[in-house]
């Protein structure tokens, strides 16, 4: 009886139909001066609308919080603790010496905040809620930031001061307008070391310290193979990967992952994926081979929207599965027993509905992914690497479908060619 293979990976997707909720000021009022029969006359002297005074005191504040924000920006990037926790309240002084902390660890180069929106009063006098969007890029001082929005809270004065400051929660992706965000950071919520290489950038909890520079020569290893693999644009100035104990595999990112999974790699924006890998990623050192190479792929290959559907799960997993194999012969492929069991099971021939369910055993989680693979190195040993990743490009980045585009890249109708992917796989597993 086939035995279940190592638990898989998946790449994080934002569910699309979901209402998002801005914490941003409402509409801007205004009000019309009345004026007598005189000015009737003389429309050139009509009054002119003056603004809501709410709004004028709103637009105010902001322009002192961000005077702040840049005060706390300046200090960040010179390595001032005292300067970062200057703009706040001492109650949230320890919050803020923990992100100092994580994102000095992290070699932060580039940090701004900036209102996203006007402050709206938070009941008390002289307290506004703000919802502030940071920008920021590690290591690399010139990168593409990724961006963060996060809730405060101020107390006014002519130095605002910082009295409350949220963590940061997922949002989903909507019409084009709003950009998903991941959930909370890593940096926002724990104690962090780190290290860092040429290609990549790895950190993890104090806990595992010790496990830094194995897992940064490894991540090295991981990326000069997944730099092979860009479809759109230019590699990542850095690789970004957290290794998480069993209690950040529960916080970091949401922590929503299915049993089966192992390792993620999350969008955070500005062209940058975050990878995550799970508490038990350093029991099979070959294995964490396989999922970094995995999870890189993912970070290069994958566009800075999450808008591709459930249909081509197939196409993303296999093209980093195909990565992870790292070329051994298909017969070495250390999912094939579970994918042997599901060809030869209730298969369909297709491709469109491999996804695994959040509850889906690991057994059949790896066949899934392992059908993908086996369709991937299909098309890639019939067609080659460049039309592949044109395909890759066409489906996944510009949202057309397999059957629009398949006579255009490879020459053959999708119809064909998909029949054609599943005798191969029917051989492939005996």
């Amino acid at each position: 009886m086939p035995v279940a293979g190592p638990k898989r990976r998946r790449v994080w997707r934002w569910a699309l139909p979901v209402v998002v909720v801005l914490l941003l000021a409402g509409a801007v009022p205004v009000a019309l001066v009345a004026t007598g029969a005189a000015d009737a006359e003389t429309p050139a002297e009509a009054a002119a609308p003056t603004e809501n005074p709410t709004t004028v005191a709103a637009r105010q504040v902001s322009e002192r919080i961000t005077a702040q924000l840049d005060r706390q920006a300046t200090a960040l990037l010179a390595g001032d603790r005292a300067g970062f926790l200057a703009i706040a309240d001492r109650k949230v002084h320890s919050e803020l010496r923990r992100r100092f902390a994580g994102l000095q660890e992290l070699r932060v180069t580039r940090w701004e905040g900036r209102p996203n929106g006007l402050p709206t009063p938070a009941g008390s006098p002289g307290e506004w809620r703000l919802s502030v969007e940071f920008h920021y890029c590690f290591v690399v001082p010139d990168c593409r930031p990724s961006p963060l929005l996060v809730n405060t809270r101020w107390r006014d004065g002519a130095e605002p001061r910082l009295i409350e400051l949220a963590k940061s929660t997922a949002t989903p992706q909507v019409g084009g307008r709003v950009r998903a965000q991941a959930g909370t950071l890593p940096w926002e919520v724990s104690k962090l070391a780190a290290a860092v290489g040429k290609r990549t950038i790895v950190g993890t909890t104090p806990a595992y310290r010790d496990r830094l520079p194995e897992l940064l020569r490894r991540a090295e290893a991981a990326a000069r193979v997944a730099d092979e693999y860009v479809v759109d644009g230019a590699v990542p100035d850095r690789y970004r990967i957290f290794y998480a104990g069993p209690k950040e595999w529960q916080r970091w990112y949401g922590g929503d992952q299915p049993e089966w999974g192992a390792g993620y790699a999350v969008n955070v924006g500005g062209g940058h994926y975050d990878v995550v890998l799970g508490p038990d990623s350093f029991n099979n050192r070959a294995y964490l081979d396989v999922m970094l190479r995995h999870e890189l792929v993912h970070a290069v290959s994958l566009p800075d929207n999450s808008y591709w559907d459930d249909s081509v799960w197939w196409l993303i997993e296999g093209l980093a599965e195909h990565a992870g194999a790292d070329g051994v012969p298909v017969a070495r492929y250390d999912g094939l027993i579970p994918t042997r069991k599901l060809v030869k099971g209730d298969w369909n021939g297709k491709l469109d509905s491999l996804i695994p369910a959040e509850d889906a055993s690991a057994e059949e989680a790896t066949g899934s992914y392992g059908i993908s693979y086996l369709a991937v190195r299909y098309l890639l040993d019939r067609f080659g690497e460049r039309k592949v990743l044109a395909f890759v490009k066409a489906v996944v980045h510009d949202l057309r479908v397999p059957r629009q585009v398949s006579e255009e890249v490879f020459g053959k109708p999708w119809g064909k060619l998909q029949g054609d992917c599943a005798k191969y796989i029917r051989r492939a597993v005996g």
